[in-house]
This record gives C-alpha cells, structure tokens and sequence, in this order.
C-alpha cells in the first residue's frame, strides 16, 4: 500500500566553513519500482515518444572583489569566460551527448554583460540501445561522444556584484528540454563540469504521457529516484545536498552546495597574504552568507552574525521567518 514520507533537514554549523546538511525528500512509499524499471525497458509504444522531460540548471559562482576596480575587472573576465560562443560549444557539446541534431542556433553576447544562447533540436537517428536512461551519470567533458524530438536548449548568463562589500557572483540558467526517448540528465554532469560552481540548483519535470501499443498511457518511461543518480561520484563527494522529489507528480529538485573552499581560490585580483586575520575572517563570513542566501533563496541579515559563530540552528530560524 503506497504512502507518503516526509524528511525534514537540519542544518547544525560545525565550525567550518560550510554547514552540514542532512538529506530532505518528500517522496511515495513504493515497494515495486524494481518491477516498473523492468516494465519500462521492455515498453513498446504506439507512434512515438511523446513526453517532454525538462531539465532546468542553476549555477552560482561566487567570489570576493577587494576594489571597485578589481569588481569591475571581475565582471569582464566572466564576461569573456563564458560568452556567447563559449556557451554555444557547450551547448553543442550537450547536443551530442543527448543525441540530437541542430537545427538552429541564436546567440547574443549583452552590453555591458551577460550572454544567451538557444538552440533548436531534433531528432537524430542513432541506435536507441546507445541512448539508455539509467541512473547513472552522464558522460564528463572529455568524454563526449556523439535521440528526442523537436525540442530546445537555452543558456543565459547574470554576472553581478554588490555595490558596496566586494561579493560578486555570477549565474548561469540552463534549460534542456526534450521530447523523445532520452533524458536530459544525461548531460547534467557534463554541465556542472564545464562551469566553476558554488551552488547548483537542478529541477527535472517529466510532463504529457505517451501510449503503448495496447493504448495505455505511460507518464513517465524511466525509473528515477534521485536527480543525484546521474551525478558523478566526485561530485557527490564535493557538495552537500538536499533532495525535495515528489515522484506521484514526476517532480524531482536536487540543491547542492560546496563542502567546503580555500579562500586564495576566491579572492579576484588579490591574495591571501594582502590581508589580516581579522580581514580573512570577515572575508569568508561574507563570501559563506552570500552563499548560504543564494542555497536558501532569501536574504538572512539578522541572523548572520550569530551563525557564523555556530550560535543557531539554520532551519528553526527559517522556519520562524516564514511565519
């Protein structure tokens, strides 16, 4: 008899860097899905695969400007990092992992920043067999070899930077939306190898249903539990996570932010040994609460300061803030 089970995370400050997290889902009691994997790899349909599976990836990087100038040159040489052709190479990349064929691509680089990139796909014929959806990662950047129907992807690119205490962050929305056999988890660790990431946030959504030869309707046609499945192992071993899955509405979201950082790697322009302790300190409170902002999806002015000494236990707080 099918149920529903709720986890509920706690976030306790150890004195590092980064918290730890416990795991958070909110999934459906189910003690067959060894039985629905099995029915779903010999599922024959009527016509073709009409589910759209999208794939909706978030990346933060994050790191500590100590001058307006140095600020400046920051957002120039993110700019430059990931523009509009580089994106597009990725999202090549990303074409040949899921098997697809360009039909168009538009791209366009902003002023003063940013850059996006769409690309029109569809359906390439190779071997189906090559095109498995099972749990597990995808395919790394310099392994990328070369099945959906007409379907898209998008990247836009948000560099930024706060006006006044050195944080600078920039962000990459990426889309990935099929309409075929093959999931666009599969490239999901490609992507967060190609970019320098803080914090990731993923959503995956399988919508529609197609039909089988005896008429009856499939709404989802590969087994899934998590999205951290398709991650690679030193992923998993670097970010804490959070999962909130809700498998009856084929709804799966996966948060991940770094363990832990060494500072020199954050600071743009300068180096560690330019300043005191007490300024490292302080350094690293902000660059940890823009990331813990960023993890959350809220501002946490007034309770910053006594996290950082690991005074308070993060989820009560939020708890209390939303009422």
């Amino acid at each position: 008899m099918p149920g529903w089970l709720f986890l509920l995370v706690k976030i306790v400050p150890k004195g590092g860097i980064m918290p730890r997290f416990s795991f958070v889902t909110v999934y459906e009691l189910n003690d067959n899905s060894n039985e629905e994997d099995s029915a779903l790899e010999k599922l024959k349909l009527h016509g073709f695969n009409n589910l759209t599976k999208t794939l909706s990836f978030n990346i933060y990087d994050v790191c500590y400007a100590k001058t307006p100038r140095h600020r400046q040159e920051y957002i120039e040489y993110i700019d430059e990092m990931y523009n509009a052709e580089r994106l597009t190479n990725i999202l090549t990349d990303v074409s040949r992992i899921i098997g697809a064929t360009i039909l168009n691509v538009a791209c366009q680089d902003y002023d003063p920043q940013g850059a996006s990139v769409t690309m029109l796909i569809s359906e390439e014929h190779t071997n189906i067999a090559q095109l498995a959806n099972t749990q597990t990662p995808g395919p790394l950047p310099d392994a990328v070899v070369a099945h959906l129907d007409k379907s898209h992807l998008t990247v836009h690119t948000y560099p930024e930077s706060h006006p006044d205490n050195g944080i600078s962050t920039f962000r990459a929305d990426i889309d990935v939306s099929t309409c075929g056999v093959i999931s666009p988890l599969k490239a999901l660790n490609y992507l967060i190898h190609s970019f320098d990431s803080d914090i990731v946030t993923v959503d995956y959504r399988v919508r529609g249903f197609t039909r089988d030869i005896d008429g009856q309707k499939h709404f989802i046609d590969h087994g899934i539990t998590s999205i951290q499945s398709f991650l690679s192992e030193d992923t998993r071993n670097r970010y804490q996570t959070i999962d909130v899955n809700v498998y009856q509405e084929n709804i799966f979201h996966t948060k991940m932010i770094l363990k832990e950082f060494a500072l020199d790697d954050y600071l743009f322009g300068s180096g560690e040994d330019e300043f005191s302790k007490p300024q490292i300190e302080k350094i690293k409170g902000q660059l940890r609460h823009e990331m813990l902002e960023i993890f959350y999806g809220r501002n946490m002015p007034s309770m910053i300061d006594q996290e950082l000494h690991g005074m308070v236990e993060l989820v009560p707080a939020l708890a209390a803030a939303d009422e």
